[in-house]
């Protein structure tokens, strides 16, 4: 351990990191398998929701969240592979830069209410039509393009951050009273030139929805 700044102690190699942490348990440390079981096609096949790391060729990272109505989020292509599809959004494409330079991704899914999550590493390539976009329609719209995943790892993890966070307890839900509304935050740190109020409108549930598919 080496001091990096005043009262900063920093980790700089897996022997002390070890030494902090210690080793996991055998159930922990052999968890990871190569291909999908029932009970993960159960999982993806519940699933409205996972968030998609990646890096590119440099190492710097994206975490991209993707959703879309549980049973439709997920198409399972075979027990190695499975594909998420890309619906309208704003166009940055992070994710999808990163891939096509270095195609290692982390997947994370999460069921609503539930504090395990599925995780998935692998090697992904983007793909923009396939057969299986039929199975991947939404609302009558195909996607855009579909992040094929190839797994490497698959393994549930723990609850403990959920536990901890209390992230699915409704009582500690106050999504307006901690922070600015979404428009407000967009007129001050995204300038567009509308006011708050045009992008009020732009915001309101009904209004953006319209957009979700097509």
């Amino acid at each position: 351990m080496t001091s990096t700044q005043t009262g900063w102690t920093e980790i700089g190699d897996l022997d002390a990191l070890v030494a902090l942490l210690g080793e996991p348990n055998q159930r922990a440390r052999d968890k990871g398998r190569a291909a999908l079981l029932d009970v993960d096609r159960q999982w993806l096949a519940a699933s409205p929701f996972c968030v998609m790391a990646t890096a590119d060729a440099d190492g710097r990272c994206d975490a991209s969240p993707k959703g879309d109505p549980a049973g439709q989020l997920v198409h399972v292509v075979d027990d190695t592979t499975l594909a998420i599809a890309e619906r309208p959004g704003n166009k940055r494409a992070d994710g999808y830069k990163n891939i096509l330079v270095n195609p290692h991704v982390g997947l994370h899914f999460l069921i609503p209410g539930r504090g395990d999550t599925l995780r998935v590493n692998g090697r992904a390539r983007l793909v923009s039509d396939a057969p299986f976009f039929d199975e991947m329609i939404v609302k009558g719209h195909r996607p855009l393009l579909a992040v094929v995943v190839e797994i490497e790892e698959i393994f549930f993890h723990c609850a403990k951050a959920f536990l901890r966070s209390g992230l699915w307890k409704p009582e500690t839900w106050d999504p307006d009273g901690v922070v600015p509304r979404r428009a407000v935050i967009a007129a001050t740190v995204e300038p567009s030139g509308q006011t708050v109020e045009e992008l009020e409108e732009y915001y309101k549930p009904e209004n953006y929805a319209r957009g979700l598919y097509g």
